[in-house]
């Protein structure tokens, strides 16, 4: 039964690391995808395996990782709070759902015992406010060390500091999810931090959606989390970004998916907005490795 694993790591820029990363990854023949963006600062590979040595590559990768990200010097777009910075294992099917959850906490396991302290999030949460991401992220990895030094948070497994170099790492299982981004002609990145809190859940927006505005060069971005793209599909991100754009003079320009993406998330996407670099082939989950949730092709 294959399930997939997405890393994240804090490194966009140096392609000899990226490089040793995929190397390390790839090992047997599952990498995917790579997607590496220089301003967000951040790599996020997506892998697919179907047993132990899954967990063994993505723990492996972390000691690379650790070896070759210094967080202290770490500067990007995107929150972080780790070398290896997010690691979520992927079920495609509801039979899935027990062996990703097995081997989340496997790698968990794993990284931790490099002396990187992990946090589980999600549905391995240990209580409702450490579910979100935001939560250990919040004011980055000086934050975070203050909190850990001061009691305040301790992590599910591993040391009760931030690795001096690689800060923490956050795991956890969940079905597929959708990494959307949504860029605006404007350069103004307030205008898409209030249309990102208002397309977020938390802000009144759309369900099980997470977002945050960013700068870019020329542009400024919504960047988004989907939950459930089955539920709610890019479309309805577009159009709920493109209407609250809108009143702020501003409109889409151009979109971006990170990783794979279900089939289902694409049904009815606007044709006039181009998604950069996109290949149906290549990002669609169905058509590389099946026992995704089938539905109807866009």
């Amino acid at each position: 039964m294959t399930l997939l694993a997405v890393p994240n790591y804090s490194e966009g820029r140096d392609p000899g690391v990226i490089a040793e990363l995929r190397s390390e990854l790839d090992k047997d023949r599952g990498v995917l995808d790579r997607h590496s963006d220089t301003e967000h600062n951040r790599t996020v590979f997506t892998v697919a395996g179907d047993g132990r040595d899954l967990a063994d590559l993505l723990a492996s990768s972390a000691e690379v990782a650790l070896r070759r990200i210094d967080m202290s010097r770490h500067r990007g777009l995107h929150p972080c709070i780790g070398a290896l910075d997010v690691c979520p294992l992927v079920w495609l099917s509801e039979e899935g759902r027990e062996k990703a959850t097995a081997q989340a906490r496997a790698v968990a396991e794993g990284i931790a015992a490099l002396g990187v302290p992990v946090f589980l999030y999600g549905e391995l949460a240990s209580s409702d406010e450490r579910r979100e991401r935001a939560f250990f992220r919040e004011g980055g990895i000086d934050a975070l060390r203050g909190r850990m030094g001061a009691g305040e948070l301790m992590p599910d497994l591993g040391p009760a500091a931030p690795h001096p170099t690689g800060g923490a790492t956050l795991v956890t299982a969940r079905p597929p999810l959708a990494a959307f981004n949504v860029e605006l002609d404007r350069p103004d990145a307030a205008i898409a931090q209030r249309v990102a809190a208002r397309v977020r859940e938390s802000g009144g927006g759309l369900p099980g959606v997470r977002a945050i505005g960013l700068p870019l060069e020329g542009r400024s971005q919504v960047s988004t989390n989907i939950g459930d793209p089955i539920a709610v599909p890019l479309r309805e991100v577009v159009a709920k970004v493109a209407e609250l754009a809108a009143s702020e003079g501003a409109r889409p320009v151009e979109a971006e998916i990170v990783g794979l993406i279900p089939q289902a998330a694409l049904i009815g996407f606007p044709p006039g907005l181009p998604i950069r670099a996109f290949d149906p082939d290549r990002h669609v989950i169905e058509r590389r490795v099946g026992g995704g949730r089938r539905s109807s092709s866009r």
